[in-house]
């Protein structure tokens, strides 16, 4: 995909440039279906029903609110249990401006822009509709996914029947965008500046450093969101802490591992041996499964203390494994459940990606995947072999500098054939859906305490959240 400023005109949609080939033609699971279908009313009957402990109301108050900020996202499940066999879903992180359109089967017969349709109609374009917007144009600005950002912009120039310019924003590069009195432009070919009304955005790596975290152009969604949560594990961490403290006496919680925040690099050995040598460590600012490295044993650890990184403060995780190996953690150990055996009685790790997006009556669920690994889970790692193999999902590859591939092969649909061997079942989706709004929620509270009440962004009380001065530095506030 060129790389220039471009136009997309309406009508130029088509599903084969915008989908997988696996998924153009895969039918929905009818258990998938089945809950796309659910409305929060019997998602929430359900829910309180199987948790009493639950507050109801305050759960269909939560599900049917609107955000502020964070209005499209995804969260990354895993499916776990405990040595004592209680089942949950655990979120691994939530990212702001997730891919997941590309690989959702149709929801039904004729639905040619699929999510794309969904996302743009009843969230996008009903958010602008009650804002007080300067003039200009529509864009989607990107880095990365050039299938779903062609297709969202695609969708966008059929639903608001006008021109949509399509705008690269890479990182490190001379970008095509400029900010002028709190409004972004786009330069054109001719070298104009276009003033931007509203925009999806889809810049995923370091957003901050080329994106103002606040605009009188719409972003959707803006970086503000990305470093209050969406693209920070380090501060999301904190939001999920502060979300939890205030919705436990509702019976409201988002399950996570046991996280420890800003860690300095020599800290680490002492951190992984407080989860009994099995750990997770994360670069908190990168995505796309670049920057995380699980330590199952002293060489892994040793090969990670010998690299150079760019910032100066780490994430360390409790590590869940086989139940043969995992980390101890104050609530015991928790295992991957896996996948369904295959015929040569293989299991392996997968993950869940649930894609929501807010509407101003509420959210929906927007699009399903799930990833595997690329080797079985076993009760012993065999020696010398990466744990990284065994416990790694993303299929993002990164070929280069803003390069990058994707190991499709590894992908799991909602479709007739690739649901089953997930063995996830109604409940299990619906506590899916709940830990993503939850998150998201989260994280929309945490980007308003970051808003001042003239509508600035509080630097001060993100340095005392955040201590790394190297982001610090990078984060443009004009």
């Amino acid at each position: 995909m060129s790389r220039s400023v471009r136009l997309v005109k309406p009508g130029c949609f088509e599903p084969e440039e915008h989908f997988y080939p696996k998924a153009l033609n895969a039918q929905i699971h009818p258990m998938v279906a089945h809950f796309f279908n659910l409305d929060h009313d019997r998602i929430v009957q359900r829910y309180a029903y199987l948790n009493p402990k639950v507050d109801g109301k305050s759960l269909s108050q939560l599900l049917n609110r609107s955000t502020k900020f964070f209005h499209w996202g995804g969260a990354d499940l895993f499916y776990v249990t405990t040595e004592q066999g209680n089942r949950q879903m655990v979120v691994l992180e939530t990212n702001s401006c997730p891919s997941g359109q590309k690989s959702m089967p149709p929801k039904s017969d004729g639905d040619e822009h699929r999510g794309y349709r969904s996302l743009i109609e009843d969230s996008f374009l009903t958010l602008i509709k009650g804002k007080r917007l300067p003039k200009g144009v529509l864009a989607v600005i990107y880095d990365k996914n050039p299938m779903e950002v062609t297709g969202y912009a695609a969708t966008l120039a059929d639903l608001s029947r006008e021109d949509v310019w399509l705008v690269p924003c890479f990182d490190q590069e001379k970008n095509p965008i400029v900010y002028r009195d709190g409004v972004l432009h786009l330069i054109n070919e001719e070298n104009e500046e276009i003033p931007i009304r509203a925009c999806l955005r889809y810049v995923t790596q370091k957003p901050w450093n080329r994106l103002p975290v606040v605009t009188k152009t719409f972003v959707y969604n803006s970086t503000l969101v990305c470093l209050a949560g969406g693209r920070n594990k380090l501060v999301a961490s904190k939001a999920y802490d502060l979300f939890n403290a205030s919705t436990r006496k509702l019976g409201l919680k988002i399950n996570t591992p046991e996280t420890v925040e800003g860690v300095g690099k020599l800290e680490i050995p002492m951190w992984v041996d407080r989860f009994g040598g099995f750990a997770v460590i994360k670069n908190p600012y990168s995505n796309a499964g670049q920057g995380v490295y699980t330590i199952t044993n002293s060489d892994e650890l040793e090969e990670f203390m010998k690299g150079e990184y760019d910032y100066d403060q780490f994430i360390v995780q409790s590590l869940i494994g086989h139940a043969k190996w995992s980390s101890q953690t104050e609530q015991g150990k928790y295992y991957h459940i896996g996948t369904v055996p295959n015929k040569k009685g293989e299991i392996f790790v997968a993950d869940l990606r649930m894609m929501v997006y807010a509407t101003p009556t509420g959210f929906r669920p927007a699009a399903l995947y799930a990833r595997k690994s690329r080797s079985p889970l076993k009760e012993a790692l065999d020696p010398g072999q990466s744990s990284w193999d065994v416990l790694g999902t993303n299929l993002s590859i990164k070929k280069g500098k803003d390069q990058w591939d994707s190991d499709t092969h590894r992908l799991m649909l909602m479709d007739r054939k690739d649901f089953n061997n997930l063995g996830l079942g109604l409940d299990d989706l619906i506590e899916a859906y709940i830990q993503a709004v939850l998150s998201v929620t989260a994280i929309d509270e945490m980007a308003e305490k970051l808003i001042s009440a003239k509508g600035g962004f509080r630097m001060k009380l993100f340095k005392s959240l955040n201590h790394d001065q190297t982001l610090c530095n990078e984060v443009l506030t004009k």
